[in-house]
Order: structure tokens, then sequence, then C-alpha cells
């Protein structure tokens, strides 16, 4: 972990304890037995989130789905639901290093890429790096900084790199950005635009936890000294980056038949006709879809890409792609409810 590791999470300890961590062993030459072993890794790193994180299976599932892809999430919710501790719970599992950046309205994009600083004893200019030089990096309210700092993040989201003074440097890998944002408060926010938006693989909303989540959960905190803070969690390190490049290269080689492929870039052009819907889905969609269903697969332990994997990740993969009609909007419709409908009605295959 680098120095600006995270603190602990804080968060109630779930009841039923994981199974230990596979052993880290030699990778086995045979693409089954790697399949199983980067399967294994990936459920067992779901286990140790979920002491962190109670009541939000779905979103860490797919948080990790866009990990092994290789993909950026936007995460959206009201505050109080946990979205900054599910990223540091995250690194906490992952023996990379990690960054948070605290988007204000004052923010420069030199504070996020970085700038050069004139050193007095060589009498040269050098490089200062900024955090976004990092494996996760945290991008905490993204939207309420100006967009020439929001766009400063567009370079490395899609090529890995930062450009300082005319030089390009890489950043290291794997890289996933992390973001969030509050989609209540208007106030001194800056809506995201859409190149930047499309840049993210998922866009995922945090609700409330179920009753007897939230119970479980005020239980644990009544017990606690300190006040209304959530007991620290000790979680285990599972992942070191070249474990993640790994896994990302394992994801990326599962078979995928021709006629799912086929539905994944059906699913993304008919968002483009769909009634409801003023502007659809480009082929950035399409890809992403079909590196979600991949990563999906690989979580469940499959052996190849089902339809389901694919539809599985489609919102997510949608809802920041696609702008509702403002006759919809009036009526009070969702886009998540035209996309379910979108996808109810959309044959899938049957393999």
């Amino acid at each position: 972990m680098s120095e600006n590791s995270p603190e602990q999470p804080s968060s109630p300890v779930a009841t039923a304890t994981p199974p230990p961590a596979p052993a880290p062993t030699a990778a086995p030459a045979n693409p089954a037995q790697q399949r199983q072993r980067a399967s294994q890794l990936a459920q067992a790193l779901r286990l140790e989130l979920q002491k962190a994180l109670i009541g939000q299976t779905e979103v860490i599932d797919d948080v990790l789905t866009a990990l092994f892809a290789g993909g950026h999430v936007l995460v959206e919710g009201v505050p109080g639901l946990g979205k900054t501790l599910l990223v540091r719970a995250l690194a906490r599992c992952f023996g990379g290093e990690f960054a948070r950046i605290q988007f204000t309205p004052d923010l420069m994009p030199s504070d996020v890429t970085g700038h050069a600083v004139y050193d007095l004893a060589s009498e040269q200019f050098k490089l200062r790096k900024g955090p976004v030089f990092t494996h996760l990096l945290l991008a905490d309210e993204i939207n309420r900084a100006p967009a020439k700092t929001q766009a400063a993040l567009l370079e490395v989201m899609q090529e890995r790199q930062v450009t300082l003074e005319g030089r390009a440097l890489a950043v290291p890998l794997p890289f996933m950005v992390l973001a969030t944002q509050n989609p209540i408060e208007q106030e001194g926010t800056y809506p995201l635009p859409e190149a930047e938006l499309d840049r993210f693989m998922l866009k995922l909303r945090m609700d409330y936890p179920e009753q007897d989540e939230e119970l479980r959960m005020v239980r644990q905190v009544a017990r606690s000294t300190k006040a209304d803070m959530l007991e620290v969690t000790a979680l285990r390190t599972l992942l070191q980056a070249k474990d993640v490049l790994a896994i990302q290269k394992i994801a990326s080689d599962l078979p995928i038949d021709d006629q799912v492929l086929d539905y994944a870039v059906r699913l993304a052009r008919a968002t483009r006709s769909w009634p409801g819907l003023a502007i659809g889905a480009g082929p950035r969609a399409s890809i992403a879809l079909v590196r979600g269903g991949r990563a999906r697969a690989l979580l469940r332990g499959g052996d190849f890409v089902l339809p389901d994997d694919i539809k599985g990740c489609a919102l997510a993969v949608l809802r920041h792609r696609v702008r509702l009609a403002p006759e919809l909007d009036i009526e009070g419709l969702s886009v998540d409810q035209v996309l379910r409908q979108l996808l109810d009605q959309v044959s899938a295959p049957r393999l």
C-alpha cells in the first residue's frame, strides 16, 4: 500500500465467515484451471467486500465486473449509503496503490494530473506527478468540480496516460477510476459532460438497504463506543496488481458465441431507435456489454459467456449513455424503466 492508503473501512462485521482465500500458487498451464483459479480469487474478494458493505451485493458484483473488465465506475447515491466505504474496502483488499481526490469547485486540473515545479538547486523544472498516478483512484463527489477539472480525467481514463509539459507519462496498471456523485443536490454542482460519462464503463445506483440489513447494521453500530461510527473491519489483502492483470487477461479470453456477441450489439443498437429515448448508446456501449459479460461469467465461475451475463450488466452499461425523451421525463418515467422494457423485448439467443 502507498502512503495514500485509506483508513481501514469502518463497518459492521458480517456474521457469516467466508472461506479462506485460495493460497497463491504458480499459474497452471491449463486454461480451464487458470479460469477456475481466477474465479476462486474473484469470489473470495466478493465475500471479503461483503464484510464491509452490508446490503449492497449487486453493487459489489458490478464493481468487481468493472475491475476485471478493465473499466471505470460512476457510483450514484444519496449520502450515507457507503459509496466511499466500498472503494476503501476494495483498496484494502487490493495490494496496490490507492489515492483519493475530493472534488471541490476550486480544484484545478493540475491538482489532479500534476504540474512542473522549478527546482532552485538544479535550476530546472521537475515534474511533480498528481494523484492520478495510482492503481485505484477515488474521485469523490466528481460533479462538484467545474468542467475543466473534470476534463483532466478524460485522457487518463481512455489512454491510461497523462501528458505533462509535452511528455506522455503512463499510469501504473491496472488503473481504475471509481467516481461518486450525489444525485439529489443541484446547488454548486456541475453535470458531467457526455464525453466523460461515456468513458465510464458502468454507472451504478446505490439504494437504501432492506429493513433486515439496516437493522443488522444499526445493531452493530449501537454496540460501538464510537458514537455513530462503524467498527473497523480488518479486511485481508487478497490480490496484488499482477493478479488483477492476470484475471483481466483470463476474462478477456473467455469464449463468447457469435449469437451472444450479436445479442450485445442488438441491445446497444436498439437504444438508438427505441420509443422514448431521444439519444441512444454508441459503439462503446456494445464493447462494454461484451467486456462486462465476460467479467460476470468469470465471477460466477463459468467457462463461457451466457446471454444472461450480457443482460445482467446491461442496465449499468446503458443508463448513462442514453437520454430520455422530454415527454417521458415529464410523465415521470425513469431511464431504467424504459431500458427494462427494452431488455424484456429484445430477444436473447438460446444456447
